[in-house]
């Protein structure tokens, strides 16, 4: 009775470890099996037997993994101190050499990532570490690639985070920012100053062809701003707008003591001064009269 009570129990134990030997791998996993201590093949995806007390199976994921790289107090090539925090994107391509090579790839790979942050961020200035970052990021990817690829890790993606660098040279970089801005509106309104000096050069060469043109564009302005009844306009008379009426009248003042009789007193020629003077009377006589006449149209 004992003896079936025994062979009962070592066909119970029996069942236990060979329903403990049926193990499940799934697709995205791979199986480092050990059988006394030696390699043995590659487990594939499925239900695999890993007898316990024989065999030992080391399961390898081979998904790619996020791995986030803490900040790194840095110094750059132009020595400015900045905090530098990466991420790492990582996927294991050969199983047998994740185990065999490295105790643990994830923190190899890790400890790997961060120093080569470091060495790379030092190589470079700060202006290249904030306006070309994917030149960085190709570079840390390719030497973090280097180091990890005998471990039968591939580094896939290496993408520098954020860059922290002092309040005082955030201050300094927003100034020459600005500086920058300034230097460059100076640089267009002094090009627009030389492109309106030579359309303006090119206008008077224009007008100069006609001096008519010019007095036709004088008295234009003249009544662009006469258009607004709130303002008083003092405007200078040209002498070549009076030029024609003061030779006319020289020119009679000079033709009548020749027809005069014998005996008369010669009539004396006509100040220039006062005929242009009496002129511009007239003519701002003129102008306060359309500006009268204008007000009463409006007020009517």
């Amino acid at each position: 009775m004992a003896w079936q009570v025994a062979i009962l129990i070592v066909v119970a134990l029996v069942l236990v470890w060979l329903a403990a030997s049926f193990k499940v791998l799934p697709e995205y996993e791979r199986g480092v099996a050990f059988r006394f201590g030696r390699l043995r093949a590659v487990r594939e995806p499925g239900v695999q037997m890993v007898f316990p007390g024989l065999d030992k199976m080391v399961r390898v994921d081979l998904r790619i993994v996020t791995l986030t790289i803490p900040p790194q107090d840095v110094i750059t090539k132009d020595n400015v101190p900045a905090r530098v925090n990466a991420v790492v994107l990582f996927q294991v391509t050969d199983p047998v050499r994740s185990v065999m090579a490295v105790e643990n790839h994830a923190i190899a790979t890790s400890q790997m990532s961060q120093t080569t942050l470091r060495s790379v961020v030092g190589r470079a200035d700060l202006d290249t570490l904030l306006a070309h970052r994917a030149d960085l990021n190709e570079d840390l990817a390719r030497n973090i690639n280097a180091q990890t690829e005998p471990w039968g890790v591939q580094v896939k993606v290496v993408e520098i985070k954020d860059v922290e660098i002092p309040q005082a040279m955030q201050r300094a970089m927003a100034r020459e920012a600005e500086a920058e801005r300034d230097r460059r509106a100076k640089i267009i309104n002094a090009h627009g100053e030389l492109q309106a000096s030579e359309e303006l050069g090119q206008a008077a060469e224009i007008l100069s062809r006609n001096p008519a043109s010019l007095q036709l564009r004088y008295l234009q302005t003249l009544l662009e701003l006469g258009a607004d009844q709130k303002s008083t306009v003092v405007f200078p008379l040209p002498m070549d707008i009076l030029g024609p009426f003061l030779n006319g009248k020289a020119t009679q003042q000079l033709a009548q003591p020749s027809a005069a009789p014998p005996g008369a007193y010669p009539v004396p020629l006509p100040d220039p001064a006062g005929a242009a003077a009496a002129f511009a009377a007239a003519v701002a006589t003129a102008v306060a009269a359309a500006a009268a006449q204008t007000t009463e149209v409006s007020h009517s």
